[in-house]
């Protein structure tokens, strides 16, 4: 290879999920990070070809949880923070995927990342991206992927978990709003059982629940458990749920696009 390429430190990029005690959450989070890389690389090569002067980064994709874990958040940091300073990183980007700006991604995440920030040389900075709630093509990828409403007896409702925190919900609300779509919550009301009454009141037959989370997990096999007690209830109504956002959008590709941008 020539030797005049000009030689770039190691990216370092840290994707922070929740955490959840289910057994499918952490591997999904790995297998995504494997693919943020795989694609990372894909697009490294793609660069490479078209500027054959330059040479591409290599890319350190780690995994992290702000709860249930033994190791809490700031230590998972400081940890992975290690481990890029050994591949001559300077600089930390921590990607929040979360959906919505509640207490997590607004207070928590900031506070374990000062501490761990805190910990490290003052030449290593840690960055904290916008989360991931706040991708811009959101409601195009939906789109897409939703169940057909054309026919008057057919709509969907999305089920986003929901904050109390004032203004939390805002941008589930303008999603909600911009896929033509009822919204409904987890934790707080409207609950899922109310907007589906309210909808077989409006003379729907035909209710699918979107589902706005990343991954497989409780939530999801919690929705499906009171589909199944709703169609007992309304045999004449059909009711199903979308798969989790994993499955629907490029989760993956964003992430990278967001890497280049940022």
């Amino acid at each position: 290879m020539p030797t005049d390429r000009a030689a770039t430190a190691t990216a370092a990029y840290l994707l922070v999920a929740h955490g959840s005690r289910d057994p499918r959450h952490a591997p999904a989070l790995r297998q995504l990070a494997e693919a943020v890389a795989v694609r990372w690389r894909a697009q490294q090569i793609a660069s490479l070809r078209a500027a054959p002067q330059t040479k591409g980064a290599e890319i350190l994709v780690g995994t992290a949880f702000l709860e249930v874990q033994e190791t809490p958040l700031h230590q998972q940091i400081q940890a992975f923070a290690e481990q890029a300073i050994a591949q001559q990183c300077h600089t930390l980007h921590l990607l929040p995927l979360f959906l919505l700006p509640g207490v997590h991604v607004m207070e928590d995440i900031p506070a374990e990342v000062a501490i761990a920030q805190s910990t490290l040389d003052p030449s290593f900075s840690i960055h904290i991206a916008p989360y991931l709630g706040q991708a811009p093509d959101l409601a195009v990828a939906l789109a897409p992927q939703l169940p057909p409403t054309q026919e008057s007896a057919a709509t969907a409702i999305l089920l986003a978990h929901g904050s109390r925190r004032p203004g939390g919900n805002a941008p589930i609300l303008a999603l909600a709003a911009a896929l033509k779509l009822s919204l409904a919550y987890w934790s707080i009301e409207p609950s899922l059982e109310v907007q589906i009454e309210t909808l077989i009141l409006q003379g729907y037959t035909d209710i699918a629940v979107v589902p706005y989370v990343l991954f497989p997990g409780g939530i999801t096999d919690a929705i499906a458990q009171r589909l199944a007690t709703l169609t007992q209830q309304h045999p004449q109504i059909r009711f199903w749920q979308t798969d989790p956002l994993n499955n629907l959008v490029p989760l993956a590709q964003w992430i990278v696009d967001w890497m280049v941008l940022g």
